[in-house]
C-alpha cells in the first residue's frame, strides 16, 4: 500500500554537482509516476533502483529545459529496451512537437505507442483510475512556459467488513457492497445496526502536490487543500524577493506561506538555485514559517504512510 515519493533531481536550471535537474517517481500503490524529466534523469532512475520499466504516465510541468531536456533520452532507452506498453505523457501541447521532431531529425521511430495529452490552461482531472486521480492546475511563470502544477490523490476506499458483527446480525452475502458503500443495515423486524458497528473506517486516502517555477500567488492554495505532501520550488531565500519576483520563481519563505494557506500538513523544499551548494538557510527561512519543512536532495525517498481512522 506504498504512497511513496523519490527525488531524482531538485535543481534549477544550472545542475550542481550535487543536484540533477528536476525530476521526481511518485509511486502509488506500484503505480509510477514520472514528474518532470531534466537531463540525466535515466541514470538517476537507475542510480536510485527505481523499476523505471513500470512508468506509464509522464507528468511535464512547462517546457524549460531543466524540466524536459531528458525525456527524448529515456524515451530512445524504453525503445532500445524492447519496451512495447503504451506510454502516456501530459504536458504543453508543443511537447509533442518537438519530441516528434528530434525523432524525424535522428530517423528514428519508437515502438511502443507514445500518446501525448496537451494541457491547457483550466484547471480539472487529466487521469484517472479505480484507486486514484490527478488533476492538473494552472501556475505562473514566463509567458513563454505556461506551468501546470499537479495534484496526486487517492480515492476514498470501501470500508472494511467485521466478519464476527455481520454474522451476528446475519447480514446476506448479497448486503455486503452495500456496507462497504457505508449503508446501514436493516434487520427483517426493522431494526436499524449503525454501519460502523458492522464496519470500520479504511485508512484515510493520501495526497501529493507539485508546484514547481511559480511566482507566489495566495490563490493557489485552492488547488491543494488539506493536501498532505506538498512539493513547492523555494529558488531563492527571502533575502532575493525582488529576484524572484523578477524571475517568476518563489523564495522559500514563499513556499512555507503555500503550505500554511493549504493547510498541508508536510512541504518539501526544491528547486534550488545553483547559488546555495548548501539549501540549509532556505530551511531555517521556511520553518519559521511552517515548521514541517524539510528539503529535498537527489536520492531522498518520502513516504506517506497509511493512517488509520476510527
Amino acid at each position: 500500500m506504498k504512497f511513496e515519493l523519490t527525488i531524482l533531481g531538485c535543481g534549477s536550471a544550472v545542475p550542481t554537482l550535487q543536484r540533477n535537474a528536476a525530476a521526481q517517481v511518485l509511486n502509488v500503490l506500484e503505480r509510477y509516476f514520472l514528474i518532470d524529466c531534466g537531463e540525466g534523469t535515466q541514470q538517476q532512475l537507475r542510480r536510485f533502483r527505481v523499476p523505471y520499466n513500470k512508468i506509464n504516465h509522464i507528468f511535464i510541468s512547462h517546457l524549460h529545459g531543466d524540466h524536459f531536456f531528458g525525456l527524448i533520452g529515456l524515451l530512445s532507452s524504453f525503445s532500445l529496451q524492447n519496451r512495447r506498453a503504451e506510454l502516456h505523457i501530459y504536458s504543453d501541447k508543443r511537447l509533442q512537437e518537438i519530441i516528434e521532431f528530434q525523432l524525424k531529425v535522428m530517423n528514428s521511430r519508437l515502438n511502443y505507442p507514445l500518446i501525448f495529452h496537451h494541457l491547457d490552461r483550466e484547471p480539472g482531472l487529466i487521469y484517472e483510475d479505480r484507486m486514484m486521480t490527478v488533476l492538473a492546475f494552472p501556475l505562473k511563470h514566463r509567458y513563454e512556459a505556461p506551468v501546470t502544477g499537479f495534484l496526486f490523490a487517492e480515492k476514498e476506499k470501501e470500508r472494511n467488513i467485521k466478519r464476527e458483527m455481520t454474522d451476528a446480525f446475519q447480514v446476506p452475502v448479497a448486503f455486503m457492497h452495500r456496507l462497504k458503500k457505508g449503508e446501514d443495515f436493516v434487520t427483517p423486524d426493522g431494526e436499524i445496526i449503525a454501519n460502523g458497528r458492522l464496519t470500520t473506517a479504511p485508512p484515510a486516502p493520501r495526497s501529493y502536490a507539485y508546484m514547481t517555477d511559480t511566482l507566489f500567488r495566495e490563490s493557489f492554495a485552492e488547488y491543494v487543500k488539506g493536501v498532505d505532501l506538498l512539493y513547492h520550488e523555494s529558488t531563492y531565500g527571502n533575502e532575493f524577493a525582488d529576484l524572484a519576483k523578477e524571475t517568476f520563481h518563489s523564495t522559500a519563505g514563499q513556499a512555507a506561506r503555500m503550505a500554511v494557506l493549504a493547510g498541508a500538513k508536510h512541504l518539501l523544499l526544491g528547486h534550488f538555485s545553483s547559488r546555495y551548494p548548501d539549501p540549509a538557510p532556505l530551511l531555517e527561512q521556511a520553518r519559521e514559517v511552517f515548521p514541517n519543512t524539510d528539503l529535498c536532495y537527489d536520492g531522498a525517498i518520502f513516504e506517506l504512510p497509511a493512517v488509520k481512522r476510527g
